[in-house]
């Protein structure tokens, strides 16, 4: 018996094995609420789970390497995010406008934010691209809505707060009558 096969037939591998397919077939029965996942699982005979985990770990792989990290984290933030918007326009419904025009205001304000802080957070954060893309996913998700926490939580206070604060205050009324002569 081979190295090989020994491996394999160890409880702890079989077991193991089986929990990861308990778990890719959950995630293939999520996944296949996305036409586009399924089309491509048709024309690629590759189960979705499979090309979504291979696209996950591809992304992981190009953040170990930092020259690569800072687009491929914008990619995320920019490529699904700018489909599903296009979809969303098309669609007569006004909820999806409403989840991905969040979105977008949320990624600005980062994306702006970043802009400033870059060079200081990336001496004191490695993997800060990780960090990111992870914070951009979660903002994308409609089961976290990580967009509308961010902006009804932060952004949205802090501009009511800056438009109330650029507001002259009215003058204060008095109650003096204009004497007559």
């Amino acid at each position: 018996m081979s190295a090989t096969q020994r491996i394999q037939q160890h409880p702890v591998y079989v077991q193991a094995a089986n929990k990861a397919s308990v778990y890719v077939n959950q995630l293939d029965k999520e996944l296949t609420k996305y036409p586009v996942l399924n089309n491509l699982e048709q024309r690629t005979q590759i189960p979705k789970a499979y090309t979504v985990i291979g696209g996950l770990v591809l992304v992981v792989i190009l953040h170990a390497f930092n020259s690569l990290a800072a687009p491929i984290s914008n990619l995320v933030g920019w490529g699904l995010p700018a489909y599903l918007s296009f979809k969303a326009i098309e669609t007569p419904s006004p909820h999806d406008d409403v989840q991905w025009l969040t979105y977008w205001v949320v990624f600005g304000f980062f994306n702006f934010l970043e802009s400033f802080a870059l060079r200081l957070v990336l001496y004191y954060v490695p993997w800060y691209f990780a960090f990111k893309s992870a914070f951009i996913i979660w903002l994308q998700l409609p089961a976290f809505r990580g967009a509308q926490v961010t902006y009804f939580n932060i952004i949205k206070p802090l501009l009511l707060n800056i438009s109330s604060s650029n507001r002259s205050p009215a003058p204060a009324s008095t109650n003096v009558e204009p004497h007559a002569e």
